[in-house]
């Protein structure tokens, strides 16, 4: 007996649904007073942020690593090295995600499997006390 395996990118409903998880995080990070810090270090025009998270995601998730293509090896703690994140910002991050996560993936499952390694690399990406 052989099962098929899929990857997370596959489970969670492919481009469509990480396109639609990356732009309701940046909108929420936008949008909601308790992220100002975190928007605070980016870009007036999120845009490019949104292209390169929903490149980067894609790829991570287990779908076609479209990032790498363009961009070469994400390399996420040098890349943001010169953004001030701190346990502020960090927490900011995470909780717009875990918004987003929560309202654009309908199985808690899915959600709890992307959940704790975000989280570690979101602890990763800080590098200011």
């Amino acid at each position: 007996m052989t099962e098929d395996v899929i990857t997370l990118y596959e489970a969670i409903g492919g481009d469509t649904t990480v396109r639609a998880l990356v732009r309701h995080f940046y909108h929420l990070m936008d949008t909601l007073p308790e992220a100002a810090h975190c928007r605070a270090v980016h870009p007036k025009d999120l845009s490019g942020s949104e292209e390169k998270f929903y490149e980067y995601l894609t790829g991570y998730l287990g779908g076609p690593p479209i990032y790498m293509e363009k961009r070469g090896h994400p390399m996420l703690r040098r890349r943001h090295m010169f953004a001030e994140i701190g346990p502020v910002e960090r927490d900011e991050w995470l909780l717009c995600f875990r918004q987003a996560l929560d309202e654009t993936i309908e199985s808690e499952m899915l959600r709890n499997i992307i959940w704790d390694p975000v989280e570690r690399l979101a602890h990763h990406m800080q590098n200011k006390e």
